[in-house]
């Protein structure tokens, strides 16, 4: 199986796949568990449902950070189940899952990577059934789950998970460790107002650990100069937008490659 466990806290688990740099997460409970995201197809889920079913035979409910095929085309597996998703989630899967999948299935190919290519083009994509507005809390196992949606940002349904006894926030892609953010499906105006939220989630602390989408798990501090970079690139792209600056001003100024800005130019202006 590929993937390694790393426990960033009591019973909360990160499971990190170099397949995309993706990482999932699992909080254990007394009696039930939480899954934070389910991998990219049908295989990639089974195979993270079997090790979680190496650590707890306990029953789980699954939390959908936003509808981006890697994190939650593998959702199949777990099923039944309750599945958590911001509303927004779901709609985009209906609308726009079967073509991502169509994609990112051409993607794989191209790549010459034909097996996942495969277990892509054939994974039937699950939808979630609890549905989140502004936030929700849950329980896991007896854990309180804080659920909460600030707005667009990486996606326009991104759905943060606090585990508050454990000073835990899993951050899905509105953070990310070892690659610049991902603009394709952004709002790069509202991602600052959208991570000032996650920052200001009750229970948080200087010792809170944040988990990526991508990457190992980090700091408050990463998170307060990631913010202060996507904050930068909002400007650049406002100040584009209004024709005060031209595109390649913007992107000699921007904190991010030229091919990630260009891209969150692209969504505004």
């Amino acid at each position: 199986m590929e993937g390694r466990w790393i426990e960033v806290a009591d019973r909360v688990l990160v499971r990190r796949h170099s397949e995309l740099d993706l990482s999932v997460g699992l909080v254990l409970g007394d009696g039930g568990c939480l899954v934070v995201d389910t991998r990219g197809d049908a295989r990639q889920g089974a195979e993270l449902a079997a090790e979680i079913r190496r650590v707890t035979r306990d029953p789980w409910t699954v939390v959908i950070t936003h509808s981006h095929f890697d994190h939650s085309f593998g959702t199949g597996a777990f099923l039944d189940c309750p599945v958590w998703a911001h509303e927004a989630c779901r709609t985009d899967l209906v609308a726009n899952g079967p073509a991502a999948r169509d994609t990112w299935a051409r993607w794989y190919r191209e790549r010459g990577q034909d097996d996942i290519a495969d277990d892509l083009a054939g994974t039937e994509i699950a939808l979630p059934d609890r549905l989140v507005t502004s936030g929700a809390e849950i329980t896991a196992g007896g854990r309180r789950i804080v659920l909460a949606h600030f707005g667009p940002g990486h996606s326009g349904n991104d759905l943060v998970v606090h585990v508050p006894d454990a000073d835990v926030v899993f951050a899905g892609d509105l953070v990310e460790n070892g690659a610049p953010p991902d603009y394709e499906d952004a709002d790069p105006l509202a991602w600052p107002n959208a991570l000032d939220g996650l920052l200001a989630l009750p229970g948080t602390s200087t010792a809170t650990t944040v988990v990526p989408g991508h990457g190992d798990p980090v700091g408050r501090g990463f998170v307060l100069t990631q913010r202060a970079e996507i904050a930068a690139v909002a400007d650049l792209c406002r100040e584009v937008a209004s024709g005060a600056l031209d595109r390649e001003h913007a992107v000699r100024l921007s904190p991010y490659p030229r091919e990630t800005t260009l891209v969150a130019l692209g969504r505004v202006s």
